[in-house]
């Protein structure tokens, strides 16, 4: 053992003390954050480039900001860069595709027509380095999706693309949760929306549990796949009107039993979707919930441990909804490097968890039925000074992670060795 980890252990060991009085097993907190995985998205590697080729937009009401070197330009390059995040980001992960991430040889494949021959690559790669993997249907970045309108089109036609592209990602789906063991959560999330006031609110969101009905129809096994449904308030070129909003895709998961996604920057800048957590699981059998930070926007900046984040560990945690809680992240940042930005927002959502997992909630929850409003607040202020980060040292030491900054030095490396050398 070395001398630093010598000292973490030490330091941990003075902490674990300090969490046990309150009734907390930190040992137990740390088997937990372990074995709980984050479905970390590909998406932030190429900007939401993909691998279809062609000039298209990405489109969507969607944007990355930025032109920091080194954009991975191919599936090799993307996954070499996730290996190299995977190695500074400790415990479980899983890795997020969106369909536009098709390996095909270099040959156009139409979208609804893609199969899990076109990812078989990507699922050998997650196979050798134990990844599960998770997907998503690309309805933006098309011709077919120029006018912002997929699902709840009124073309019939167009309409009936995106349904066959979205029942080719469920097969795609199934195909990977066989192969890995594991539920693959396929999400589906749809730009439509109106940029001015709409007179008919009504015919598209029609259309759309039409369509989703009709998409969900094919029975496929539970322990391969999870359909979830994203909800949005706006987006670029959709900010007065939505089709997929909050209340639809609640109502729609409610009453056919689907996993409801929430996107931490899908709401009012004001809104967290914290206190949405324990509403919504009152109805649905399973949450997605993807992290995000928005700034003023649905800007999708890069995760960090601020109050939003925490408080949404600490309702997952506090609620016991962790087992009915599938944890991704959902952010592109191509202002500092990419390689990093997954491992800083990964590492937040994490630290968050772990903090969440060392509160005294049976001895909170105590205090408030016999409504010690005082001792409660008292405790939970107390609770902020107490020495997580020892905790989290021994986390990552656990984990065969870097401690603190350590991690710079080889992101600063890579980028030196393989970043620098992409034009």
């Amino acid at each position: 053992m070395s001398l630093l980890d010598s000292t973490v252990e030490k330091s941990y060991s003075i902490a674990a003390e300090h969490f046990e009085a309150l009734g907390v097993d930190a040992d137990a907190a740390i088997e937990r954050l372990l074995a709980t995985p984050v479905s970390i998205h590909c998406w932030q590697g190429d900007d939401v480039g993909g691998f279809e080729g062609g000039s298209q937009a990405i489109g969507g009401g969607l944007a990355v900001t930025g032109a920091y070197p080194g954009s991975a330009r191919t599936p090799d390059e993307l996954r070499a860069d996730f290996e190299q995040a995977m190695r500074l980001i400790p415990g479980a992960k899983r890795f997020n595709l969106h369909a536009s991430y098709a390996e095909t040889g270099g040959r156009r494949v139409e979208r609804n027509e893609l199969t899990a021959e076109h990812f078989q690559g990507w699922m050998d790669w997650a196979h050798a380095h134990g990844l599960g993997l998770d997907f998503n249907p690309t309805f933006f970045a098309h011709p077919l999706a120029e006018d912002g309108w997929t699902l709840a089109a009124r073309d019939e036609g167009v309409r009936r693309f995106w349904m066959e592209h979205a029942v080719a990602c469920r097969r795609i789906g199934a195909a990977m949760g066989a192969r890995q063991g594991s539920p693959c959560v396929v999400n589906v999330w749809i730009p439509d929306g109106s940029k001015d006031t709409p007179i008919d609110r009504r015919g598209p969101r029609e259309r759309l549990i039409a369509a989703l009905d009709e998409i969900f129809s094919e029975e496929l096994p539970d322990e391969q796949m999870l359909d979830a449904v994203e909800c949005k308030l706006f987006g670029l070129g959709s900010e007065s009107y939505v089709v997929g909003s909050h209340e639809l895709y609640l109502g729609y998961a409610a009453t056919r039993q689907k996993v409801l996604c929430l996107d931490a920057g899908h709401f009012h800048p004001t809104e967290t979707i914290a206190d949405k957590v324990s509403a919504v699981l009152q109805y649905v059998p399973r949450l997605l919930l993807h992290v995000s930070r928005g700034v003023r926007w649905d800007s999708d900046h890069v995760v960090i441990l601020d109050d939003a984040t925490r408080a949404l560990a600490q309702e997952v945690v506090r609620g016991g909804y962790l087992d009915r809680t599938h944890l991704g992240l959902d952010f592109f940042d191509a202002s500092i490097n990419r390689v990093a930005a997954w491992v800083i927002g990964a590492r937040a959502v994490e630290k968050a968890l772990l903090e969440a997992l060392l509160e005294p909630v049976d001895r909170w929850r105590k205090l408030e039925a016999t409504d010690d409003r005082t001792a409660r607040l008292a405790e939970l202020e107390d609770f902020k000074s107490l020495p997580v980060g020892a905790v989290w040292d021994a986390y990552c030491l656990r984990a065969g992670a870097p401690l603190g900054f350590q991690w710079m030095p080889e992101i600063r490396k890579y980028e030196r060795e393989v970043l620098s050398s992409r034009t």
